[in-house]
């Protein structure tokens, strides 16, 4: 895998859905034409993620089709949906086996072999806290479970599900927000619940290449304590889940979600990647300096952040970002760490499908911002860009305090070739100076700069840009330069 890889995530019982009604007949995993790998590749993906692998709970399924609180949710993505477009969450599951809809072992194993044959990796989610409240450890080890006392349970009913005659299990949870009322809170407090835990991803990386690991700061042993202090029966465990976990699976990617300010934690719990969702909030909220801030960060841990502007997670870029979205776009593919994409992000897709749904509605692609990416991704499948080194740069009045607004820095390999990237991020036209004269030749002459995003080429003379202090740029609002010089 690259130094800083491309990942692309695929909803997957939708995606097939789709697929299944363009082409007419109904496919698995392992029937996916070649086609569809082939075009993704040549996009330069390195990683497939493929979401929603696992077989769905029926209990969960039939809350997810009547729980009312979500179907606004439902209607605002499928408009006219139907009960069975409702196949359950893809994060409350009764096993880490292939779901019946999407295929078996041998169509999981088949696709992997695709990806491989092109160059590319799979990755899959594991769900480290909890499970749907029908899986089989349910009957079988009701002890990997968190249970209450029926007063406990009685004084927030909401939190707690009826299992049997006087068993009450904990719904899952994030402290911060109200229960998971279909999934089942595991308890990492017990040795067993840990070892079983590890022995489900030792069986995931048989078939792939690494995991998106659900809320992986639930399991920490301090989160954990914290959240469900009152109901643990064990004393605390004396390494981290998370430790154990990575010695159990070298050379198998570990990619946390992870939020909090727990990321570098995680890093070095063994993590290969942690998403950065404090840069997704700063470059949809916040304004440029905060983005400055936020990427003057230790390189190493930028290395091993996961970016991103939209995930299944997240609302539709087009939809949060709007006419920033290429700046936003830009920033996210052109800095250190793993780049992290979703399927229909190219063709500006507005709808944000919830995880209980099985079918995506028709949009029509936006052709002009497919095109748009198919350049960024063209400009960023590049030596440079994976093995150069990169520099965050300053920028430079230019005549107004506009240049507040642009965001810049370089990437350098061995060869020389050199690669400058300038974000506007503000809410109007911005103008500076950037600050490259250190990396450019010291040879006096004009210097031809092309702009990667459009083909324009831009000429100095190196004695004006050294008058100048830096190289003039710019700027529309959510426009960005990718200059290249060789």
């Amino acid at each position: 895998m690259r130094t800083h890889p491309h990942l692309y995530e695929i909803n997957t019982s939708p995606w097939l859905d789709a697929l299944s009604r363009r082409l007419g007949r109904t496919l698995t995993l392992g029937a996916v034409p070649d086609s569809e790998w082939d075009a993704l590749r040549a996009l330069g993906i390195d990683v497939i993620y493929l979401m929603g692998l696992w077989r769905r709970s029926p209990l969960g399924r039939d809350i997810a089709r009547s729980t009312t609180q979500l179907f606004p949710d439902y209607d605002r993505a499928l408009p006219g949906w139907q009960p069975s477009d409702i196949i359950g969450s893809a994060y409350s599951i009764v096993a880490h086996e292939p779901d019946p809809r999407i295929g078996s072992w041998d169509d999981v194993d088949a696709a992997r072999g695709k990806l491989h044959a092109r160059g590319m990796q799979l990755v899959v989610d594991f769900i480290p806290n909890h499970t749907g409240f029908d899986h089989p450890w349910m009957a079988a080890h009701p002890d990997r479970y968190l249970s209450a006392p029926a007063d406990v349970a009685a004084g927030d009913p909401s939190a707690f599900r009826a299992v049997g005659a006087g068993r009450f299990v904990a719904c899952g949870r994030d402290p911060n927000f109200p229960p998971w009322t279909d999934v089942a809170q595991l308890d990492y407090f017990n040795p067993d619940t840990r070892a079983a835990m590890v022995g489900e991803l030792r069986a995931i990386a048989e078939h792939a290449d690494g995991a998106r690991c659900d809320m992986a700061m639930l399991a920490l042993t301090d989160v954990f304590g914290r959240t469900w202090g009152a109901l643990l029966r064990e004393a605390p465990p004396s390494t981290e889940f998370w430790s154990d976990a990575r010695a159990a699976v070298p050379g198998f990617t570990l990619v946390a979600e992870v939020y909090w300010d727990l990321e570098w934690k995680l890093q070095q719990l063994g993590f290969d990647f942690t998403y950065d969702k404090r840069l997704y909030d700063r470059l949809v909220h916040d304004g440029p300096r905060d983005v400055r801030a936020h990427l003057a960060a230790d390189e190493a841990f930028q290395r091993r952040s996961a970016r991103f502007i939209e995930n299944h997670d997240e609302p539709r870029s087009v939809v949060s970002l709007g006419d920033r979205v290429r700046a936003a776009a830009v920033v996210v593919s052109t800095i250190p760490g793993l780049r992290f994409y979703h399927d229909g992000q190219f063709e500006g897709r507005r709808s944000r499908l919830p995880v209980q749904l099985g079918v995506m509605p028709d949009e029509p692609v936006v052709a002009a911002l497919q095109s748009f990416y198919r350049r960024l991704l063209e400009a960023i499948d590049t030596s440079p860009f994976h093995d150069g080194a990169w520099r965050l740069l300053g920028v430079r009045p230019a005549g107004d305090d506009s240049y507040e607004d642009l965001v810049a820095w370089r990437w350098r390999d061995e060869r020389g070739a050199l690669r400058i990237v300038a974000v506007n991020l503000g809410a109007g036209p911005a103008q500076g100076h950037v600050e490259v004269l250190a990396d450019l030749p010291a040879a006096s002459g004009r210097l031809t700069f092309e702009d990667l995003l459009d083909g324009r080429r831009y000429q100095w003379e190196r004695a004006t840009l050294d008058a100048d202090g830096g190289l003039f740029v710019r700027l529309e609002r959510g426009a960005a330069h990718i200059l290249a010089l060789d």
